[in-house]
């Protein structure tokens, strides 16, 4: 029996429906992860009530007029540029980072609006008749849009966020058509770096696949040459980037390629979370029964932790059901981008994607110990007012774009 998740083809509930869920999900985890929390057992009630708000802001963004996300792209931009200059200038500085702007008791973080401003930009600027994304001059232009808020979202700092956006940007490029190795030209010097971090061996072991690759490609061999010789380059100067950061931040770097170097330090979430999971078995402890979740063992764990409250709680199955419900509705987002016959809403549908894929990636691959700690929070389940509230205005376009994505204009 084949379920039908539409409405005379004009909604969409296989957007919905799975979202509806994945909330619910993440109301169970932060009210079982504050229950024995007395500063933070009102999260729940909080939650709830963005919850209602968010919903209202997706239906008034699902019954926009279509092509008044265009319209709405540069003014949306702007507001982004100049919000993400207040946050440095007048921020409220949490967790070393000064990325959230106070109104009162209501706070909220540029970056999560800056993401819808950047997207319909980028998505506008590509979508225009005359771009030609292959060309070095609009290439360009578009890295130009792209890096100016991740540069302002690197001066709060946040880094997280930036690579958010840094995957958004590499993906619209790509969905825009650009060569496969214009884009190996771009990740290859990071994946090199990153490579480094590890040792000798990793580093002089990613410079010889990127070596063969670049054989494989047959370019020119000058021009071969120097991207090998960019590469080379970044593993080196990956060692001079990391004495430039911070200790905390390279203490999170040590932790993720040991966490038992500092047990009681920056490894300590990590090995936290990973006996979170691992404790839950195939059933799970039950709902408020999981000992590191009640005992308070991994600090903010409704925020960047909650999968560890899940992992617990309701164990393996539980997991698993939530990694169908995302799996499910990001192969809906993208069915959703390839269908739509106009050019900028399939470029806004695979960005929204790209966002939801990395938070996604990045806040399970912490939580295991896969990838550091960089402070993302799980769409739709972690805590949080502006997150969920963005999250949704991102699902009402992706609804919106629905009912007209077989339009070409």
């Amino acid at each position: 029996m084949q379920i039908d998740y539409h409405i005379n083809d004009k909604f969409d509930f296989g957007l919905l429906f799975p979202v509806i869920i994945l909330f619910c999900f993440g109301l169970a985890a932060i009210f079982s992860a504050t229950f024995n929390n007395a500063l933070a057992d009102s999260n729940f009630q909080k939650q709830l009530i963005w919850g209602f708000v968010a919903l209202i802001v997706f239906f008034i963004t699902y019954s926009l007029p279509t092509k008044s996300f265009k319209q709405l792209a540069i003014p949306t931009f702007l507001i982004s540029i100049l919000l993400l200059i207040a946050v440095i200038i007048i921020g409220k500085k949490v967790s070393g980072a000064r990325s959230w702007l106070a109104f009162g008791a209501l706070g909220f973080q540029p970056s999560e609006f800056a993401k819808i401003g950047t997207l319909l930009m980028l998505s506008r600027f590509l979508s225009m008749n005359n771009t030609n994304i292959n060309s070095f001059r609009d290439l360009l232009m578009a890295l130009g849009i792209g890096f100016l808020p991740v540069v302002l979202i690197l001066m709060e700092p946040d880094m997280g966020t930036a690579i958010v956006f840094l995957a958004m940007i590499i993906t619209l490029i790509f969905w825009k058509g650009t060569s496969v190795f214009a884009l190996f030209v771009v990740l290859s010097p990071g994946f090199v770096a990153f490579s480094s971090l590890f040792g000798t061996y990793y580093f002089l072991a990613a410079l010889f696949l990127i070596l063969v690759i670049l054989f494989l490609f047959k370019e020119n061999i000058f021009f071969s040459g120097s991207i090998f010789a960019l590469n080379l380059a970044s593993g080196f100067f990956a060692d001079y980037v990391y004495g430039a950061l911070k200790p905390h931040q390279q203490q999170r770097i040590q932790a993720f390629i040991d966490p038992m170097s500092d047990p009681l330090g920056s490894g300590y979430n990590t090995i936290q979370a990973k006996a979170a999971i691992g404790s839950g078995g195939f059933f799970g402890k039950g709902f408020l029964e999981g000992h590191q979740t009640q005992l308070q063992f991994i600090p903010e764990q409704w925020t960047d932790f909650v999968y560890s409250v899940i992992g617990e709680e309701f164990g393996f199955i539980g997991t698993i059901i939530m990694l169908g419900l995302f799996t499910f509705l990001f192969l809906r987002i993208l069915k959703l981008a390839s269908q739509s016959k106009n050019e900028f809403l399939s470029l806004t549908s695979i960005g929204i994607l790209s966002i939801f894929f990395t938070h996604f990636i990045i806040n399970i691959g912490m939580v295991l110990g896969i990838i550091p700690i960089i402070g993302l929070p799980l769409p739709f389940v972690s805590y949080g007012g502006s997150s969920l509230l963005v999250n949704m205005i991102m699902l009402g376009i992706l609804a919106n774009i629905y009912r007209t994505r077989k339009n070409y204009s």
